[in-house]
């Protein structure tokens, strides 16, 4: 009987090869179903990113952003690594929200998560670059009905926006992902799935740009992968293969994060900045992560953090192009800091009222369709 298991039975089972764990049962005690701090973490990598698009980078400001902003422009020159860190929480949450879901489920969450709130950022994006470009002419109005696709970078056609080039790598990983959960999820096979990966990554890391590669996508893949190992150590318990596969994941990251790194001072107006803050960035973003995988975060619950988190999301799609245009209109009359904390305000506020009233009701009017088109396809029973 379901009663007579024990603790140890639930955490993990004899044959983990050919027991598809549900995601109720199996997941260690005292491990609650969120973690609080994930939503905090995501918060803070957009906020990072907002910084260094808004402060560092030329062409917000009028004058040299560095001479405006002496102490934090050597802050900020690294607040690009909340990609990074973005890409690690992607593969914990991904991993903890598929598991013991269909390949049809997992589509269904993942569209209605992304693309809501996306589609609306297109939009409102194009509206301020036609009414005023940043560069010499506005967008094409077939270049905006591409992007609303998220497959712009793969045909070739610019992004309405410069961060949602991370959006394709998500979509890339989501793929891999579904072929996984189509197989089936199990701690033994995502183990595999991820040594796999590591193994393919470094093979295709040498070649040059090609169909394979794009997937693999040996540049990022590291954080997908450790940020899976993070949620196979939360959900069973660290071992010698989870900790193993993290350590070479981050290992293996250097190079690719050093290649970034040497493009910075091209997009910070020729400022260098050193290497080594980016490596102790990162083992921190790995160190909060693997925290996290410990459950040494679990008691975080303070309940504003979910409503932070869901402003997360909004507020890296739409604060780059419009966080300018509302930094060129506040400037001429503001001091330089005030312009920064209004600009932020603003986009905090704006980001909440798409989440409140354009990413929930379409989500929920999409996943209510979406179920409605599977249930048709599948046809009657009998």
């Amino acid at each position: 009987m379901e009663s007579t298991k024990t603790a140890q039975d639930l955490v993990r089972p004899r044959r983990l090869d050919d027991i598809a764990v549900s995601a109720e049962g199996a997941t260690r005690p005292g491990r609650p179903a969120r973690i609080f701090a994930l939503d905090g973490l995501r918060l803070l990598a957009a906020l990072a990113v907002m910084a260094y698009h808004l402060v560092d980078r030329p062409g917000a400001w009028a004058a040299e952003p560095k001479a405006m902003f002496p102490t934090a422009f050597p802050v900020l020159a690294y607040g690009w690594l909340g990609v990074q860190l973005f890409f690690l929480i992607s593969g914990f949450v991904i991993c903890m929200s598929c598991w013991g879901k269909s390949v049809g489920a997992f589509f269904t969450s993942r569209v209605t998560r992304l693309f809501p709130a996306y589609w609306f950022a297109v939009l409102a994006t194009a509206t301020v670059l036609f009414l005023s470009p940043l560069g010499d002419s506005p967008p094409r109005w077939h270049d905006v009905l591409t992007n609303l696709t998220m497959l712009q970078e793969p045909v070739g056609v610019e992004h309405m926006d410069g961060v949602y080039w991370t959006l394709f790598a998500e979509l890339r990983f989501y793929l891999l992902f579904a072929a996984l959960a189509w197989w089936g999820l199990t701690y033994r096979r995502v183990l595999a799935f991820c040594w796999v990966w590591v193994v393919a990554g470094a093979v295709f890391a040498g070649y040059d740009d090609g169909p394979v590669r794009l997937l693999v996508m040996p540049d990022y893949s590291w954080y997908f992968i450790a940020g899976i190992a993070f949620y196979l150590m939360y959900r069973f318990g660290p071992d010698l293969l989870l900790t193993g596969l993290v350590l070479v994941c981050f290992c293996a990251s250097l190079p690719f994060i050093r290649s970034s790194w040497s493009h910075v001072p091209g997009y910070l107006g020729g400022h260098p900045v050193p290497f080594w803050p980016v490596v102790l960035i990162l083992a921190l973003c790995f160190g909060v992560m693997a925290l996290a995988a410990l459950g040494k975060l679990s008691w975080i619950t303070w309940r504003w953090l979910p409503y932070a988190g869901a402003l997360t999301y909004p507020l890296y799609l739409l604060h780059q192009n419009i966080g300018r245009k509302i930094i060129g209109g506040l400037e001429p009359h503001l001091s330089p800091y005030a312009v920064l904390a209004v600009t932020t305000g603003v986009l905090l506020t704006v980001s909440w009222l798409v989440h409140r009233f354009v990413e929930r009701p379409l989500s929920k009017w999409l996943k209510r369709h979406l179920l409605r088109a599977a249930a048709r396809a599948r046809g009657p029973l009998g």
